[in-house]
This record gives structure tokens, sequence and C-alpha cells, in this order.
């Protein structure tokens, strides 16, 4: 009885030799895969602040809640199993799906530069906060499908990272990743939003330095999320920009990515790595303002009349 009993120790301990190792290799999948998706990472945190920009203090982070909780949702109940499926049955459609996203991508940021130079775009605007519930939905709506792009993009980027992996590692490092990346994203959101608050209970609670530093918050935050509103604009035409051009390499269109590709190498070596990452960046800027100023004219003269 007692060898049976060694016999069933030195099994269990196998399986949790073995279940240590997949765990070993699904956080160092996981954390290959954030990486590799950093730059749609730090897009997605500078697009989000600006849906909550002149509601009420009391109602933004639940406004980030429901953004946050959406964008789970986008990640693992939609993408990750159309996305396994799809590497597994069709891999070739991820790319066509992946270039329609960034379409949308452009067309979302072209369209908020039109606002921001159009003459008429704001006259009947409203602030946010003297406006009712269907304003908020219609804005966390509005959120979500914006962060389904690029959930999608950072799903199908960290999915390529790991495509040697079997199945339900890939599945789990997936899941790792959209877990990771939400949380990680909507908090920091979530204390960019609310700085001013801390700021302005700094201000009135203490005294001396920290008042002092209260006050600068005060001063600082409206500057900072303009900027990221404006950062959260570029942005998006940047990575629909990145998508279009990568994507039109996959399918054989190589002609405007090479030569993206061979002016970010002589600026490399002219200039350096920053200049040559600006330059990159730059170009698929370019392309999603020509890309989305196509869909905003389309969907103006055609598409269905949208109240800004």
């Amino acid at each position: 009885m007692s060898a049976g009993l060694a016999a069933l120790l030195d099994d269990v301990a196998a399986i949790a030799r073995a279940a240590a190792a997949s765990v070993d290799d699904v956080a160092a999948g996981a954390s290959r895969a954030s990486v590799k998706a950093a730059g749609v990472i730090i897009d997605d945190t500078a697009v989000t602040p600006r849906y909550v920009q002149g509601f009420r203090p009391e109602r933004e982070l639940p406004m980030i809640k429901r953004i946050a909780v959406g964008s789970l949702r986008n990640k693992i109940l939609l993408i990750l199993p159309v996305a396994l499926v799809l590497s597994e049955l069709l891999p070739w459609l991820l790319n066509p799906i992946l270039m329609i996203g960034g379409v949308y991508l452009c067309f979302e940021g072209a369209e908020k530069l039109w606002e921001l130079f159009s003459p008429h775009a704001h006259e009947e605007d409203s602030p946010a906060a003297a406006q009712g519930p269907e304003h908020e939905d219609a804005l966390v709506a509005s959120a979500i499908r914006t962060d389904f792009i690029l959930s999608a993009e950072i799903m199908v980027i960290s999915l390529n990272e790991v495509a040697d992996e079997p199945l339900l590692s890939r599945a789990l490092i997936l899941v790792f990743v959209a877990l990771a990346i939400t949380v990680g994203v909507y908090g920091v959101v979530a204390l960019i939003v609310k700085m001013d608050d801390v700021g302005l209970h700094l201000a009135t609670t203490r005294d001396g330095a920290a008042a002092a530093c209260g006050r600068a918050l005060l001063k600082a935050m409206p500057v900072v999320l303009s900027v990221l509103a404006n950062v959260g604009i570029a942005a998006m035409l940047w990575v629909g920009g990145h998508i279009l051009l990568v994507g039109f390499d996959e399918l054989g269109l190589s002609a405007p990515y090479d030569l993206v590709h061979h002016l970010e190498e002589d600026v490399h070596e002219a200039l350096g790595g920053v200049a040559a990452w600006l330059t990159n960046t730059a170009a698929s800027a370019l392309l999603g303002v020509l890309v989305g100023a196509i869909a905003v004219a389309i969907m103006h003269r055609w598409g269905p009349k949208r109240r800004h």
C-alpha cells in the first residue's frame, strides 16, 4: 500500500511539474505577445479619455467601467474565438478582416479631424454634462466600437507572435493578454481622468506643497486631456494606416510598404532609430488620412446621417 501511495505521489508531482512548465510557457508567450502589441496598447490608452471629457465627475468612472467591460467582452467573447477558429481553418482571412477594421479606424480619425476644422461642426453642440443618458450611451457604444478594432489588432498581433504554440496554449495566452491589457489600459485611463479630482482634493484639504501640487494638477489636467484627445485622433489614423500598409503588402501589393520601408532605412542610417520610427508613423498616418478622407466623403454623401 505504501508503494502504491509513493507511486501516486510521484504521478502527482509529475503532473504538477508539467503544469508548472505549461504555466511558464503561457506566461512567456503572453509576455512576448504583449510587448509586440505595445504600440497599439498605447494608442488604445490615448483614444479612450476623449469619450468621457465634459461629463460630470461622478459619471466618469462608471463610463470607463462600461467601456472596459465592453472591451473585455470584445476580446474574449468575440475576437478570441473567431481569431482561433480562423487561425486553424482560414488563416488567410484574418488579414482582410483586420484591414476592414483599419478602414473604420481611418474613417473615425478623419471624421474627428473634419469636426475639428469644419466651421459648422460644433455650432449646435452642448456640453456633455448637459445632455441626457442617451448621449452617454451613444458615446460608450462608440468607444466600444473603436476599441473593438484596436482590440482586434492587439489580439491578432498577439496570435501571430505565438502561432507555433498548441491551440490550448494559444487560447490561454490570448485570454491572459486580454485580461492584462484591459485592466492595464483602463486602469491608466481611470487615473488620467480622475487626476483633476485628486488635485481638487489636495488643493482644498491640504496646505503648503501638497496644496500647490493640487492647484498645479487642476491647471494641467485640462491641457493633458486635450492633448490626449488629439493624440487619440492621430493614433486612430496611424494605427489604421499601418494596418492597411502591412495588409496590402501581405496581399501582394507591396509597393507602398516597400517605399515606406526603404525610406525608413535611409532615415535610420542618417538620423537614427527614433527618426526612422517617426518616418514610418508619419507615412502610416498620411495613408490613414487619405483613406479616411475618402471614407468620410462617401459616408457624408451616401451614408446614414449621424448627429454629432
